[in-house]
């Protein structure tokens, strides 16, 4: 072998060599670093607590304190006079619309029967409304036709219509299943004007918005009076703020408020008033 390639040979396996040592260098010093870098920066502990099996509670049977049920006895009863007013007020206001729509739309109809209900036997005190048990219709536009589907609910049902203590209704039985309650001609007559022609009332524009004016009325004194009884019932429960007790209360008279206002809606849109 001859001198230059002896000396090119040194210098390329001195390169390898010098190229292996370096990585085996290299690998070391940026495994340590890493390392360091690692251990350097800053670490969190956290130690999770469990609760030993007898001390242990299931979630399934917690309730939310806006469902949570009137615990107290006293606020019970309160709740339950408070629910029996509000709904005297309420079937009030739904007897005395039920008047003036039948005025204000200058016909019979079996609109005027909306505040019966009825204690059926073997119900309890649940009461039913009287489409619930018979179907009630017009004749001769001027006399209401109530039809009971089962005969042995033809007494409970006449009981009912005189119960409601409803102006001019006057039940009269024709057969074992059916009452007819004739409608004075006063009743439908009121501020209308009559058609000689079809001897029947219609009543005029000013009639009907007077009427709704009235229904009005009575809406917002039947709110107001819906208040005053939450207000009583709370004030003498003397309830914490943020109670489950207002809270109920609350939706109590928000429920029977928007009973008003659907009365009234109806109402409105029946005779066709602003």
């Amino acid at each position: 072998m001859s001198l230059p390639s002896a000396v090119r040979l040194t210098a390329s396996c001195s390169r390898r060599t010098v190229s292996c040592s370096r990585l085996q260098f290299l690998g070391p010093i940026q495994n340590n670093f890493t390392h360091s870098a690692i251990s350097r920066s800053p670490t969190t502990s956290y130690i999770r607590l469990y609760a030993s099996r007898s001390k242990a509670k299931s979630t399934a049977d917690l309730v939310p304190g806006s469902k949570q049920a009137l615990t107290s006895e006293a606020a019970r009863l309160e709740y339950g006079k408070s629910e029996a007013k509000m709904g005297a007020a309420v079937e009030w206001y739904r007897k005395e619309v039920a008047a003036l729509e039948t005025r204000a739309s200058g016909r019979v109809t079996p609109a005027l029967l909306s505040p019966v209900r009825i204690e059926l036997p073997g119900k309890g005190k649940d009461l039913v409304k009287l489409e619930e048990v018979a179907t009630i219709g017009v004749r001769d536009g001027s006399t209401l036709i109530i039809t009971v589907f089962e005969e042995h609910n033809l007494k409970v049902v006449e009981q009912a219509l005189y119960a409601a203590k409803l102006p001019n209704i006057v039940p009269q039985r024709q057969d074992s299943r059916t009452i007819k309650i004739p409608i004075p001609r006063s009743l439908t007559s009121s501020s209308c004007d009559m058609d000689i022609h079809r001897f029947s009332f219609r009543p005029t524009v000013e009639a009907r918005n007077a009427l709704t004016a009235t229904a009005q009325r009575m809406a917002e004194e039947s709110r107001v009076q819906l208040r005053k009884i939450q207000q009583a019932s709370v004030k003498k429960g003397d309830y914490k703020k943020h109670s489950v007790e207002l809270e109920e209360f609350q939706k109590l008279a928000d429920r029977n408020t928007a009973e008003v206002d659907k009365i009234l809606a109806h109402m409105k849109k029946s005779t066709g008033a602003r």
